[in-house]
């Protein structure tokens, strides 16, 4: 090609035999997505797991609770197995000493509604799953006739999360 003067050699550019000279941008933003995308990916499964319910499973044998005292993190949903091994009826009911006041004088024979109150039948299992919003200490007791007298009480301390 007469004419067309020689192309000088850019000293910024390694050549790579077989690749094009573009593909440095392809490769850099390449490797950059992949990057990124690792990243997003490490933030959803980390948020994800903190979205997951943390399982306490709670027995009730002899009419004890087994463990009388569980720790969790505020602001997450826990879930709670409640296993009645006693040929007897209980319940579980977790919160502050106002809401006990009101449940020894109470008159509800069984509980459904509230994740906060259960009913298990004797030899039962049920679950519940409760976000406590604030750390605390928060009392559990079944609130059947002598049951709390016998000593059937537990706590739930819930840390800052």
């Amino acid at each position: 090609m007469a004419g067309v003067a020689p192309r000088s050699p850019d000293l910024s550019v390694t050549e790579v035999p077989g690749r094009r000279a573009g593909d440095r941008g392809f490769i850099g933003i390449a490797l950059a997505l992949i990057a990124a995308s690792g990243l997003v990916a490490a933030f959803v499964a980390s948020a994800g797991a903190a979205a997951d319910p943390t399982t306490v499973e709670v027995r009730i044998h002899f009419s004890r609770f087994i463990p009388s005292a569980v720790t969790v993190p505020a602001g997450r949903p826990i879930t709670f197995v409640l296993s009645n091994e006693d040929p007897i009826d209980h319940e579980w009911i977790v919160g502050d000493a106002a809401l006990h006041a009101r449940h020894r004088t109470g008159t509800e024979p069984t509980h459904a509604s509230r994740p906060t109150e259960v009913s298990i039948d004797a030899l039962g299992t049920r679950t519940t799953t409760v976000t406590f919003e604030r750390p605390g200490t928060y009392t559990f007791i079944c609130h059947l006739p002598g049951h709390e007298a016998y000593g059937m009480t537990g706590t739930v301390t819930v840390t800052g999360g």
